[in-house]
């Protein structure tokens, strides 16, 4: 007779245990943002140019749910593609535990999924998904953009740049 911890064997009862995930993940900072207003700015100029980039470079892969902080910025910069593609996003609050309350929604969405996040998040968000462990990225880096195959074993990755350059990388961020 096989044994099986608690939540292990609840979740072969309940069928939980195959869940669905998302086949693909792609996590993103939000774009450059203006200096005001301090509290909660949208973006700039170039900011609104790279958030339409992102919409251009990820026409082709169907996403079908975006996570954006309630932050304007990070709103902004999924703006064009969520409009493209009519997609609403979902909003987690950034706050205590929100690297794990947007690991949490994410795994629980399908196909494929954007996540557009802040300097000091979108890694971590990766990390905890399943990917590597990577720096921070820099307050002054917009490029990067990752992406994660998460049912893969282990999680497939990849990092691609979109937009215009950002300035060179301070030496402990990306």
């Amino acid at each position: 007779m096989k044994r099986f911890s608690v939540p292990l064997a609840a979740c072969l009862l309940t069928g939980t245990l195959a869940a669905a995930q998302p086949d693909l993940v792609i996590l993103v900072r939000h774009a450059e943002r203006a200096a005001e207003p301090a509290r909660d700015p949208g973006l700039t100029p170039a900011g609104e140019q790279r958030a339409e980039a992102l919409a251009q470079a990820l026409s082709g892969l169907r996403v079908n749910a975006i996570v954006t902080t309630q932050f304007r910025r990070t709103r902004d910069t999924a703006a064009p593609l969520a409009r493209a593609l009519g997609v609403q996003p979902l909003v987690v609050d950034a706050k205590a535990g929100h690297v794990q309350a947007v690991a949490d929604a994410v795994r629980a969405q399908t196909g494929v999924v954007l996540v557009v996040g802040h300097s000091n998040t979108v890694t971590a968000v990766l990390a905890a998904l399943g990917g590597p462990k990577l720096a921070e990225l820099c307050e002054t880096s917009f490029h990067h953009a990752f992406v994660l195959q998460p049912a893969e074993q282990p999680p497939r990755w990849a990092q691609f740049s979109y937009g215009a350059a950002s300035p060179p990388p301070a030496a402990s961020c990306l």
